[in-house]
């Protein structure tokens, strides 16, 4: 049986890509994984949502709007929120255009597309569990059992994060074994409360909560510490100094993986 993932056990690279490739590509899709790679990157955060039937695909909006060709596609006045549509309707979107010519006709992908490309490369994955509103618990439970089935076996298994504790709970609850860690983006009292009631592994902050006392906080208390989205050189000499374990980035042209 594989050794779960603890803070003595935390086999992630320090740096990670963010939505794939950050800017350089449409956030989100294979194209973007595939480019991340080329710059050494062997660890990617991305956002996983349900589609109406069920199957988890990676988005990161609510609505449809800014990343794929929905109106165009589907008509105007079509509803844009993603959560609404079947992924035989999702999966026919256009994702890639609207970042540029170069990846015009790129698909949204789902997650089980994105873990086999990671699988086959050996690359680790930070999944963000975003539900469509009101559906916290629906997606927390659905992206943990179908992750735990995709990944069964892996030495590294993706680690689930969400700013939804109630998504993190359902996650927990669906496939215990696979780790967590609570995103934060403000500053709240209660967060190694929080962290240590969902069993996290991890806490993943905007990179300007950090610092010293905090970073200590969390490490005494068995917690790894990871930062985003850090894209200036000086925000990242100053997590690497205070010892994160995990820095989310855009610029893959800028920071090198093994820096």
């Amino acid at each position: 049986m594989l050794q779960p993932i603890t803070f003595d056990n935390w086999p992630y690279p320090r740096w990670i890509a963010h939505r794939g490739a950050g800017r350089l590509a449409p956030e989100n899709t294979l194209a973007a994984f595939r480019l991340g790679a080329s710059h050494g990157y062997r660890m990617f955060e991305c956002d996983v949502k349900l589609s109406a039937d069920g199957v988890p695909f990676l988005l990161h909006d609510d609505t449809l709007l800014r990343t794929t060709n929905v109106g165009e596609h589907l008509g105007e006045g079509v509803g844009a929120t993603a959560g609404e549509h079947p992924w035989s309707t999702l999966a026919q979107l256009d994702a890639g255009s609207w970042h540029s010519r170069h990846y015009t006709g790129e698909p949204l992908p789902s997650l089980a597309n994105i873990a086999r490309y990671c699988l086959h490369n050996g690359h680790c994955l930070n999944l963000e569990i975003k539900p469509t509103p009101g559906l916290e618990r629906q997606t927390g439970e659905a992206v943990a059992r179908h992750a735990a089935r995709l990944w069964q076996g892996a030495a590294m298994p993706p680690l689930l994060s969400s700013f939804e504790p109630e998504a993190l709970q359902a996650a927990r609850d669906a496939a215990p074994r696979l780790p967590r860690g609570l995103l934060l983006d403000t500053a709240r009292q209660d967060w190694l409360a929080v962290a240590r009631r969902l069993d996290c592994v991890a806490i993943v902050c905007n990179h300007a909560l950090w610092d010293r006392a905090s970073v200590t906080q969390a490490q005494n208390a068995g917690f790894r510490t990871m930062g985003y989205t850090v894209n200036d050189e000086w925000a990242a000499h100053r997590l690497l100094d205070l010892g994160l374990d995990g820095i989310i980035t855009d610029r893959l042209d800028l920071f090198p993986p093994l820096l």
